[in-house]
């Protein structure tokens, strides 16, 4: 590539005086006999690349960030879709995607090239990621979470303030009438944007819905969470012109038909897929050099209202039964496991003398866990401390009709070895299974998973040397890549074992420590679902 001079004090570019540079920038003026300058703007920026001078992006010359410090793939990333009105962020889980999106929109809008924003997300992420992130990185910005009643979401978006709006993917039918009359919001930030892989009706809305938007970025990890057919419906609504008009046309060119019920993909059908969504960015969690290793994350998910009932009715209860008693380690042990079981959902009951399971809404953690497996590049290994929640868990990701579904394994104690065996050799070393859902107690020391980088804690387990020896599983000789360790809390109780956990303490040891903290003190103010969460979750 050629090169121009940047001048940043000017904010302006050098380049080479000739008469077809001075009719393509008739704003420039000359510096001297050879050589013209030019202000460096977006468009200058655009058409010279396109010209083949080597021009940086303005963004990474005069933006200061909101006084942050991106790693270099979210700079790459800015730099992409700030010069790119249809673009696709198919960067891994982790690298940082909504920070990203929301610095690159910070400059269009702060330098008069955007308007207002529009995030689509899911429903378990518009506060606790989206807008959380929003109020952390744009300080300077109003935001407004459209959630609730069509009143409520009518309100907000009626706020004239207000500059980022979140809403979830379903929620769009609700106001998109009132969306569509919107000429001030022009940036439009899709979200696991795999979600829109199906010709249903949500889909063929944001087809229509996307055309008015002067940038459209589409945000996914996983753009082919089942076969490469996944990405056609996804492309219509980015870039339309870059795929086939119909999707059994697509389907012709990506897959092979082997009977009347059987389609397999192609040897090129990836490679091809992923030529159809472009421009796009795609750095996987290798990429952050500026990462450690192995990077653990606290991932808040607010107990719902039959959970927070049920937590501090069993809290209470267990005041009233102790009060004034001594309180021995396996009374405390046992206080502590019922209130981590009502903070997962699932919690065993013996009322009326049969063992049973009673089952709490747990909506906000099983969406977290469900968009992380999902968001995930490479498998994943989810751990329960208790048998019933793995096979409540189990059932809901069974049924392939659900968008709740993942390919997965299921390890407990009445699961036998040669049953285990043959799961964890179908995990590590063939392409069955995206997850195994795990008592922790149950993966054995030696054990090499690393087929998976991911590990999620559905709920903390109270010993320091199981939670250590599960985390083992992917991080041995073999790993290839950076690994991510997920915490899902809700109460106060798993907060306080987490930051135990973190500091290699023998959490079995302090089991009436913890009892007389999750019973004694008041309960913390649980954030409801969509409220602004002030604890840091950094999950992207």
């Amino acid at each position: 590539m050629r090169t121009a001079l940047v001048s940043k004090p000017n904010k302006a570019i050098v380049v080479p005086r000739t008469v077809g540079m001075e009719r393509l920038f008739p704003d420039a003026r000359p510096l001297n006999e050879r050589q013209l300058v030019l202000k460096h703007g977006l468009s200058e920026y655009t058409l010279l690349r396109r010209l083949g001078f080597a021009v940086p992006n303005p963004i990474n010359c005069y933006y200061n960030w909101t006084e942050g410090n991106p790693y270099h793939v979210q700079r790459v990333t800015c730099s992409l879709i700030t010069a790119s009105p249809r673009a696709y962020v198919l960067n891994d889980m982790g690298t940082g995607k909504t920070r990203a999106t929301l610095w690159a929109w910070d400059y269009l809008r702060s330098n008069n090239y955007a308007g207002k924003l529009l995030v689509v997300a899911k429903r378990s992420t518009l506060s606790l990621v989206w807008a959380h992130e929003c109020r952390d990185v744009l300080p300077h910005r109003t935001l407004q979470v459209l959630y609730g009643s069509k009143k409520k979401r009518l309100e907000r978006l009626n706020d004239p303030d207000a500059e980022v709006f979140i809403i979830n993917h379903d929620g769009m039918k609700v106001i998109q009438a009132e969306l569509d009359k919107r000429t001030d919001i022009d940036v439009l930030i899709l979200d696991e944007l795999a979600t829109y892989r199906n010709q249903n009706a949500r889909s063929k809305g944001m087809v229509k819905f996307a055309e008015k938007m002067k940038f459209v970025w589409g945000l996914t990890g996983s753009p082919m969470p089942n076969e490469p057919t996944d990405v056609w419906m996804q492309c219509k609504i980015i870039t339309p012109h870059t795929v086939p008009k119909y999707r059994s046309h697509a389907r012709d060119m990506l897959m092979t038909k082997k009977n009347d019920y059987l389609w397999l993909p192609k040897a090129d059908a990836v490679d091809r897929a992923y030529s159809w969504m472009q421009p796009a960015v795609r750095f996987k969690l290798d990429d952050v050099v500026e990462l450690p290793e192995t990077v653990t994350r606290e991932i808040n998910v607010p107990l719902s209202a039959q959970q927070t009932k049920g937590y501090n009715d069993v809290k209470n209860l267990f005041v009233t039964v102790f009060q004034g008693k001594e309180v021995n380690a396996p009374n405390a042990a046992a206080a502590v496991n019922k209130l981590l079981q009502i903070a997962g959902g699932y919690v065993y009951s013996s009322v009326t003398g049969v063992k049973s399971t009673i089952v709490l809404d747990a909506t906000p953690r099983i969406e977290a866990l469900i968009d992380l497996i999902q968001s995930a590049s490479r498998k994943v290994l989810v751990f329960c401390p208790f048998r019933h929640m793995v096979l409540g868990l189990s059932k809901i990701m069974s049924d392939p009709k659900t968008d709740e579904y993942v390919d997965h394994g299921v390890i407990h104690g009445d699961v036998t070895d040669a049953q285990r065996n043959k799961i964890f050799d179908a995990f590590q070393n063939t392409g069955q299974y995206k997850a195994i859902v795990a008592h922790p107690g149950c993966m054995a020391h030696g054990l090499t998973l690393t087929a998976a980088d991911t590990i999620i804690w559905y709920c903390p387990i109270p010993n320091y040397e199981t939670y250590e020896q599960a985390n083992a599983r992917i991080r041995r000789i073999g790993q290839r890549h950076r690994q991510q360790i997920f915490h899902l809390q809700g109460s106060p109780v798993e907060r306080r074992i987490y930051s135990l956990l973190s500091k290699k303490a023998a959490v079995q040891d302090m089991l009436l420590t913890l009892f007389e903290e999750a019973t004694t003190q008041a309960q913390e103010g649980q954030p409801t679902e969509y409220s602004n969460v002030q604890g840091r979750t950094s999950r992207f």
